[in-house]
C-alpha cells in the first residue's frame, strides 16, 4: 500500500521513496529520481537559499513513484509498449498518431483513489498557507529532466491559474498524459532515453501574480558567447509563458557579476523589447489564461527598474554559486523569475543547469568569418556565433512541418516544442518573434545551429525556395543575406599558444563583440574607441542633446526625440549609452587593463551626428584642426566633454570597473595636457584618485620630442602609428594623391618610434602601440619587439598570427 506523505515533518528514507506526494520543503537536489529536476530544484532553493534572501513560492510534488503506481495499478505498460512498437520519429504522421494514442490511453484511465486523496490533502495544506481555493501553477517534471547535457524544458505541459481541487486533479492528470507529447517522444528518442524508464512528477506551486506585473528568464552566463561573468535577464509583462515560448520580444538586461558582488551597480546594457502582448488570467472564460495587447505607452517602458534588475542578478549569482558547490563543478544556471503585481515582490519559480555553453569544449577557439557581403533581407537578434545557409522554407503552421526538407533554413513566426522534430534537420532558423532566451534560441544553441530571432517580418521578406545565408558572426545583430555567400571557419587549439614578454592587447570599438573577443588570448584592451558607440548607439551630437530645444534642424530634432523617448533628460541618454558601451568592453576583459580613448572625432565627423552641423565649424583641414584635447577645455565644447567624463565616472565608480584607464588623443603640448586633466578633475575624474591612470596618445612629433615633459603629466603612452606617420611624413592620409607615400615602415617613422620608446622607458612610463601597422605587417611587429615596447594592441582578427610572430622574435633575441 503506498504511503500518503503530505505533513511537514521530515519523512524517513523508506517512506519518502514510497510517498505519492511530497512537500517541496521536503525535497532537494538529491531527489531528482523521486520528483524530477524541476521540483527537486525548487525544493533545494526553498531549503537552502531562502535563508540567503532568494524567494521561492511554496508547493508540493507528486512523486515518480506515484506515476509508476498509476501505470502499474491500471496495467498500462503493456498497452503502451504495443502502441510504441512501430514508432518512427522521422515520420511526422507516425509520430503524431503514436503520441495521440498514448495520451488518450493515459487520460481515459482514472487516477487511483490513494493518489487523489494524497493530492487533495497536499492542496488543502497549501490553502491553509495561502487561502482557500488558492491559485496554483501545475507543471510537469520528468525524472530525467534538467540534467546538464539535456534540456527537457517545455517537453511536457504546464497549466497556470488553476483554482480548486477538481481543477488541480484534472491538471495533474493532463500532466501525466503529457509525458507522451509528440515533442517529448521525439526528444527522448533522439537523446537515447527509454520511454518506459522515465517517470513524471507533477509540481503544484503557488502562483505568482505576474499577470499583474512582469516575468521572464535569466541566465547566469552570456548565452551566446559563454562569457561567465555576465547575467542575462529577459523581461516582459504578464505571465512567463510568452517569454519562454518566444511569443514576445522581451526587454534584455545584462549585469556584470564580479563587481555586482562587490556592491556596485554594473548594469552593462538595457535593450527595450516590443512586448506587444501579455498573458493574464482569463476571468470567467473557458481557458485559464489569455493573451491581451499591451498599451503602446507601456511598451515604451522597461518592465523592470534598476533595483529589480540588480536584485535578480544577485539571485542568479547566489543560485549559480550554490549549484556549483553542490555539484562540485562550475554550473551556470537557466532561471525563471516572476514579479507579483499585488505585493511587488520578486520570486524565482524555476532553476536548472544551463545545457549549452557549460558543455562546450573550452580549449578550441572556433571563429566564423563571412568572406563576402550581400543584400540584407532581414535582421534580428543573433543566436550562436555561427553562419548557416540553404534554401528557405517558410512555414507558418506547425501542421505543415512535414513539408520541411533536411538542410533547409526554417523561417517561421515562432517555435515551441512541437516544432522540434524538424528543427534538428535545419541548417539555420529564422523567426519573427522571440528574444535570446526563447524556445527557438535555446534549441538552436543546443543543436549547434545558428538562429536569428525577433526579426519582425522574416516570413514576408523571405520566400520559400530562396537561397539565403544566415550570419550570427557579426555581433548581436544577426543578418539574413540573399544568396549563398562564401565563409570560412577557423579553429585554434588554445592550450598550444606561447606566452610572450610583450603584452598582447586588442583594439575594440564595438561593445557587441567584446565578450567574443575576450575569449581570444590577450592581456587587455590597448584601444577602446568611443567613436563607434557615439556614432552607432547614441547617433546624436552631445550639444544637440544638451540644447535640444534650440535645435534648428527639425528632422534631426524628430529623430533625437525618437531615440531618447525613455529619457526625460536627453543628456542622460548620452551618459547612459556611453557608460553601458564602455562598461561592456571593460567588463569583458576585467580585471585586465582597458585603455579608453576619449572622443577623437574631427569637426566634420561631429557635424555628421544628428544635430551636429549647428555646433561645428567648417574647417579646411579637420585632420589637423579642432580635434582631441583642444576641444575638451574649449568653451564651445566643454559641456559636451563633461558628458563623456560623467559616463566614464559612472563606469569606474558606479559599475566598479576600475580597470579602465583613460587616454587623451591629439594632445599638442604638455600644458594642454594639464588643461585637460584640470577639466577632467572638474568633472570628478581626478588622476590618481581611486587608482585612475591617464595616458596620452603619442601621435604627434611634439609627443616624441617632448616625451620627457609629457611623462610628467601622464601615466603612460600609446603610439598612434597612423597619425604619427602622416605628421612625420607631412601627408594627409585621406588624400589618395599621396596615399602611395604613406608607410609606417618608413625609416623616419621608425626612428620616431624608437626615440619615443627609449624616453618613456627612461622616465619609467608604460608605452604601447595601438595603431594599424603591427596588425598589417609582421615585420613591423618584430621591429617593435626589438625596441622592447611594453605592449602591442592589435585588431582581433590578427592577434593569433601576430602572437606567434612576436613569440618567435622574442625567442630569437634571447
Amino acid at each position: 500500500m503506498p504511503e500518503i506523505l503530505v505533513n511537514q515533518q521530515t519523512a524517513s528514507k523508506v517512506s519518502k521513496e514510497q510517498a505519492l506526494v511530497l512537500p517541496l520543503t521536503e525535497v532537494g537536489i538529491a531527489d531528482i529520481p523521486l520528483v524530477g529536476g524541476k521540483n527537486a530544484s525548487l525544493g533545494e532553493m526553498l531549503q537552502e537559499l531562502e535563508c540567503k534572501g532568494v524567494k521561492v513560492p511554496n508547493g508540493f510534488a507528486t512523486s515518480a513513484y506515484a506515476y509508476r503506481y498509476f501505470i502499474q495499478a491500471a496495467g498500462l505498460e503493456a498497452k503502451l509498449r504495443q502502441i510504441f512498437a512501430d514508432l518512427n520519429v522521422d515520420d511526422v504522421n507516425n509520430l503524431r498518431q503514436t503520441g495521440k494514442q498514448a495520451r488518450n490511453l493515459m487520460l481515459q484511465t482514472p487516477f487511483p483513489e490513494e493518489l487523489q486523496t494524497a493530492i487533495a490533502q497536499a492542496y488543502e495544506h497549501l490553502c491553509q498557507q495561502y487561502g482557500p481555493d488558492t491559485d496554483v501553477a501545475v507543471r510537469s517534471s520528468a525524472t530525467a529532466e534538467d540534467l546538464p547535457d539535456a534540456s527537457f524544458a517545455g517537453q511536457q505541459e504546464t497549466y497556470l491559474n488553476v483554482h480548486g481541487l477538481p481543477a488541480v486533479l484534472e491538471a495533474c492528470h493532463k500532466c501525466f498524459a503529457s509525458i507522451f507529447t509528440d515533442r517529448a517522444i521525439s526528444y527522448r528518442q533522439i537523446k537515447g532515453f527509454d520511454h518506459f524508464n522515465i517517470a513524471l512528477s507533477v509540481g503544484v506551486q503557488k502562483m505568482v501574480r505576474s499577470d499583474l506585473a512582469a516575468s521572464g528568464v535569466m541566465f547566469s552566463i552570456d548565452t551566446e558567447t559563454g562569457f561567465k561573468d555576465a547575467a542575462l535577464i529577459t523581461a516582459a509583462y504578464g505571465l512567463g509563458e510568452n517569454v519562454v515560448q518566444g511569443a514576445v520580444n522581451p526587454d534584455e538586461y545584462l549585469v556584470f557579476k564580479p563587481t555586482l558582488q562587490q556592491g556596485f551597480r554594473p548594469i552593462l546594457a538595457k535593450r527595450l523589447g516590443t512586448k506587444e502582448i501579455k498573458m493574464v488570467y482569463d476571468v470567467g472564460g473557458s481557458k485559464l489564461t489569455k493573451n491581451v495587447p499591451v498599451a503602446a505607452s507601456e511598451r515604451l517602458l522597461f518592465a523592470l527598474n534598476d533595483d529589480e534588475i540588480l536584485q535578480l542578478a544577485q539571485w542568479a549569482c547566489t543560485i549559480e554559486d550554490h549549484y556549483s558547490q553542490v555539484r562540485g563543478v562550475y554550473t551556470p544556471m537557466d532561471i525563471e523569475w516572476a514579479k507579483d503585481g499585488i505585493t511587488n515582490e520578486l520570486f524565482i519559480v524555476q532553476a536548472r543547469p544551463e545545457t549549452v555553453q557549460s558543455q562546450k569544449e573550452q580549449n578550441v577557439l572556433r571563429t566564423y568569418y563571412l568572406k563576402e557581403k550581400g543584400n540584407v533581407l532581414v535582421t534580428g537578434r543573433s543566436v550562436g556565433e555561427m553562419i548557416g545557409q540553404g534554401k528557405a522554407r517558410v512555414i507558418l503552421d506547425v501542421h505543415q512541418i512535414q513539408q520541411f526538407q533536411p538542410g533547409e533554413v526554417l523561417v517561421t513566426n515562432r517555435t515551441d516544442p512541437d516544432w522540434e522534430p524538424i528543427m534538428k534537420k535545419a541548417s539555420a532558423i529564422v523567426t519573427n518573434q522571440g528574444g535570446r532566451t526563447c524556445h527557438a534560441a535555446i534549441i538552436a544553441r543546443e543543436m549547434g545551429i545558428p538562429a536569428i530571432v525577433g526579426c519582425g517580418n522574416a516570413t514576408t521578406a523571405i520566400k520559400t525556395g530562396q537561397e539565403i545565408t544566415i550570419s550570427c558572426a557579426e555581433g548581436e545583430t544577426g543578418k539574413v543575406y540573399q544568396g549563398l555567400l562564401s565563409y570560412e571557419v577557423r579553429e585554434v587549439p588554445l592550450e598550444e599558444l606561447p606566452r610572450t614578454r610583450t603584452k598582447i592587447m586588442m583594439n575594440v570599438g564595438n561593445p557587441e563583440e567584446a565578450f567574443s573577443y575576450a575569449a581570444i588570448p590577450n592581456d587587455g584592451v590597448g584601444l577602446a574607441r568611443m567613436e563607434f558607440i557615439i556614432a552607432n548607439h547614441i547617433k546624436a551630437h552631445p550639444l544637440a542633446l544638451l540644447h535640444f530645444d534650440e535645435l534648428e534642424d527639425e528632422l534631426a530634432k524628430y529623430k533625437i526625440a525618437e531615440l531618447t523617448g525613455q529619457y526625460e533628460d536627453k543628456a542622460e541618454f548620452f551618459i547612459d549609452k556611453l557608460a553601458q558601451g564602455i562598461g561592456t568592453i571593460a567588463a569583458a576583459f576585467y580585471p585586465k587593463p582597458v585603455i579608453v580613448r576619449l572622443s577623437d572625432f574631427k569637426s566634420n565627423e561631429y557635424a555628421n551626428l544628428l544635430g551636429g552641423k549647428q555646433f561645428e565649424p567648417k574647417e579646411e583641414n579637420p585632420m589637423i584642426g579642432w580635434r582631441g584635447a583642444s576641444r575638451y577645455y574649449d568653451d564651445r565644447y566643454r559641456e559636451g566633454f563633461a558628458l563623456e567624463c560623467q559616463a566614464m565616472k559612472r563606469v569606474r565608480n558606479e559599475m566598479g570597473l576600475t580597470n579602465v584607464i583613460l587616454m587623451v588623443p591629439f594632445c599638442r603640448t604638455p600644458s594642454e595636457g594639464q588643461r585637460v586633466l584640470a577639466e577632467m578633475a572638474k568633472n570628478g575624474l581626478v588622476r590618481g584618485e581611486n587608482g585612475l591612470e591617464v595616458y596620452v596618445m603619442c601621435e604627434l612629433p611634439s609627443n616624441v620630442q617632448l616625451a620627457d615633459k609629457f611623462s610628467e603629466v601622464f601615466d603612460g603612452f600609446s603610439i598612434g602609428s597612423n597619425d604619427l606617420t602622416q605628421l612625420t611624413l607631412g601627408l594627409d592620409r585621406d588624400s589618395e594623391l599621396v596615399a602611395h607615400l604613406f608607410d609606417e615602415r618608413d625609416e623616419a617613422v621608425k626612428r620616431m618610434i624608437t626615440q619615443a620608446i627609449a624616453i618613456a622607458k627612461q622616465c619609467d612610463r608604460k608605452i604601447g602601440i595601438c595603431g594599424q601597422a603591427p596588425s598589417d605587417y609582421p615585420e613591423f611587429a618584430r621591429f617593435l619587439v626589438e625596441q622592447e615596447i611594453d605592449s602591442i594592441s592589435l585588431n582581433p582578427d590578427s592577434v593569433l598570427k601576430t602572437l606567434l610572430e612576436i613569440a618567435a622574435t622574442e625567442q630569437d633575441s634571447q
